[in-house]
């Protein structure tokens, strides 16, 4: 039996230009183009293991009214595959739709303009698709989008707990509607954009507008299927335990922030049968992001340790975010331009956090400090900073000759 070979990716988000700066070979964001690098390793291999048939699970862009410059670069980039007589599936995902039902999604120009190879799930349907290896039916279902159901009188007054409910619903009878509507001995894929329960979240908290309602996973997990595509969720992960049909978050193909620092981006490689898929994840080459930590309080040398901390990590070409530990005394000795130098390896530095130990202030019991003799303020100043009791005591009688002086 041939298998359809399937390539599952979601979560590009082009536009996110966090920590980067632009490019001026091509005018764009530097971070954009890392984006549309990740994308092209992903077409690359697509084309070179003679991939049958992509599945995109939504959220082309940052936001849903991108400018005519990363339109064309999407564009130039799904035409690549249409060309090689790739079919695409492009679903509609919540960063995808506008905020009006009559507007047109992000990615509606290719169904506008009937575009070879190119179908846009924009409504829960079942897509029949003739690949070179055999039939495949793509089940689409875009983000469920509670704010729709408002526009009937029955869900009007209710909370945002109950509409949530409602809606978790209504996707799950429209999930078992379109399973109804499968031919049983064709290869079926689900591709969702949605939170599922049992889901762990990443950075994607960052970059959405309110809050999701989440569907079951058991109304997933219907061997109906022969792969569940999800996106939404950044990172990767699947949630069937092991069961079929695989439940898959392709996860976001380039890093958002130092939340997905350490996760793997890619995408999903699915050799399609049915009822007997399997599946593999390919990483891609993402910008890393790397937290270097240095506490360097009980140093001699704080830059030297700074230093020595710094070279613990490999930072060439990555996003970096410094978090040193200091006391307040030794905020001289570690300048912010010797600091960016230590880091010059990387990308982009998006923070140094200092975190300064400050001294808390000795109390001095029911004595204000005016109501205190030179003597006492100088002994209590000498505990504060732990002296050596033999130099407190040599200092003390140097004091004393002072003080005698100045009553003199």
């Amino acid at each position: 039996m041939k298998r359809i070979r399937l390539l599952h990716f979601a979560d590009i988000h082009i536009g996110m230009e966090n920590y980067g700066r632009l490019d001026p070979a091509t005018g764009v964001n530097g971070r954009v183009l890392d984006f549309l690098h990740c994308l092209d390793q992903l077409i690359d291999y697509g084309l070179a293991h003679d991939v049958d048939l992509v599945i995109f699970t939504g959220d082309a862009f940052k936001h849903r009214n991108p400018n005519p410059t990363y339109q064309r670069a999407f564009a130039s980039r799904i035409k690549r595959l249409a060309d090689a007589g790739v079919p695409v599936v492009l679903l509609v995902g919540n960063h995808d739709l506008p905020t009006m039902v009559q507007r047109a999604s992000s990615v509606d120009i290719f169904r506008t303009l009937d575009v070879p190879n190119v179908i846009v799930g924009r409504v829960e349907d079942v897509h029949p698709i003739e690949t070179r290896h055999g039939p495949v039916q793509v089940a689409t279902v875009p983000y469920p989008v509670r704010q729709r159901l408002l526009a009937h009188d029955e869900y009007r007054g209710l909370s945002i707990a109950a509409l949530d409910k409602k809606l978790q619903g209504i996707v799950t009878e429209n999930i078992q509607a379109l399973a109804s509507q499968l031919e049983p001995d064709v290869p079926a894929v689900l591709a969702a954009h949605l939170s599922v329960s049992g889901a762990t979240f990443g950075s994607e908290r960052s970059v959405m507008v309110g809050r999701d309602a989440v569907v079951l996973k058991s109304a997933l997990a219907d061997p109906a299927w022969d792969y569940v595509a999800l996106g939404h969720i950044h990172k990767h992960q699947s949630l069937n335990d092991g069961g079929y049909p695989a439940v898959v978050y392709a996860g976001s193909l380039e890093r958002i922030d130092f939340g997905e620092e350490g996760q793997p981006k890619g995408f999903c490689w699915v050799e399609l049968s049915r009822g007997e898929t399997t599946w593999e994840f390919i990483e891609v080459d993402a910008r890393p992001f790397v937290t270097v930590r240095a506490d360097v309080r009980e140093a001699p040398n704080p830059l030297m340790a700074l230093q020595q901390a710094v070279a613990t990590h490999d930072l060439r070409g990555a996003v970096v975010w410094l978090i040193l530990r200091m006391r307040t005394d030794q905020e001289p000795l570690v300048p912010d331009r010797d600091v960016r130098a230590l880091l010059s390896d990387a990308y982009f530095v998006g923070s140094i956090t200092r975190e300064i130990e400050r001294e808390a202030r000795i109390r001095l019991g029911n004595l204000a400090p005016e109501e205190m003799t030179d003597r006492e303020l100088l002994v209590k100043y000498l505990e504060t900073k732990n002296t050596d009791p033999e130099r407190a005591r040599v200092l003390l009688e140097h004091a004393e000759t002072i003080f005698a002086g100045e009553h003199d």
